[in-house]
Order: C-alpha cells, then structure tokens, then sequence
C-alpha cells in the first residue's frame, strides 16, 4: 500500500542507506554498510564551505568481518565525505568494537565504546543496523536447527504464538521461554 499523497513540498535532503552481508571463503563473514547524504540544492556550513546539490555531504563507510559467533574480529571506516575537518578523527575509536558481539548487546556495547564524544553520530547510526543485516547474512548458516531464528518474537508477524511462526516454523510456535533477547 502506498503512502498516501503529500501535502505541497520542497524536496530538501536524500539520505541512501546501504547494508551488505558477505560469507568469506575463509570462514568469516564480512558486513558492509554505507551512507550517502545530499540536498537536492546548494548547502552551506557557516564557517566551512559550500556544497553543490548532489554532492554528498557524508559519504561513509564501516567494513565489520565477524566470525560465526558474530563476534567483530575486525572493523575498518571510511569517511570519503565529511563537512568538517574534525570528523576523520571519530574513526580511529571504531576499533574498540573488536570483541563486541552483535548477537547480545550490540546497542550497549556501542554506547559504551562511542558514545558522545568518542565517536560520530553517523558512523554509530550505521551500526546499530549491522547486527540486523549480519544476522539476515548469517541465519542459515550459523543457527543451530534446535534453536529459533533470532527475529522470532520481535515483530507482529513472528510472534511465537502467531499464525506465521504457526507455519513457517512449528516447532518454535508458543515456545515462549526460547525467545531471543
């Protein structure tokens, strides 16, 4: 179903998200994501520059490689595109990820590693969705067959005690005390 259509507006900003999810040949698992801001028209930071309409004012990328734990073994950023001189600096904390796990935690562990000041708000943003795009990666391959998927029992549609899971997954259904936290 479409949204419905909008009241008169001007087209201001676009930002384009992207999540990659990779099996390595050798064992690990590579998930990538990218971010790409840019205003339909021209845009200034006081005190800095201006940007023409389509260039991008972020441009940033995080290469996280986990191993079937989902444990972070190795971290790498780019920031191709910034608007200040400063950002470049939020790079070089992402390293303290290594040895996070991204099945529980995830969120805390970025608070915790680089919140604030310790790192940059777009770069954390990023992160908080690779658990989800490594786990859409990884869910086959690593799951155990005795143990639920970890997206059961986080929307309406894969409630444990829903018609979904009723189907797609019997032998989960109403097996509460088996939620993924």
């Amino acid at each position: 179903m479409p949204l419905s259509t909008p009241a008169p507006r001007s087209h201001l900003h676009n930002r384009h998200v992207v999540y990659r999810g990779y099996r390595r040949e050798d064992g690990l698992w590579d998930i990538e994501a990218e971010l790409r801001d840019t205003k339909t028209g021209d845009f200034t930071v006081s005190s800095e520059r201006v940007w023409r309409g389509g260039e991008p004012i972020h441009g940033m990328a995080i290469r996280l490689t986990v191993d079937s734990q989902a444990v972070v073994r190795a971290i790498e950023v780019a920031m191709d595109d910034v608007p200040h001189g400063a950002c470049p600096a939020a790079a070089p904390p992402m390293q303290r990820m290594v040895g996070s796990s991204l099945a529980r935690g995830w969120r805390r562990s970025i608070d915790q590693h680089l919140g604030g000041i310790e790192g940059c708000a777009h770069l954390r943003e990023l992160l908080f969705n690779m658990a989800t795009a490594a786990f859409q990666t990884m869910v086959d391959a690593v799951l155990p067959a005795d143990a639920p998927p970890p997206f059961l029992g986080k929307c309406k549609t894969w409630d444990f005690d829903g018609e979904t899971v009723q189907r797609i997954y019997p032998m989960f259904y109403q097996r509460r005390h088996e939620r993924v936290a």
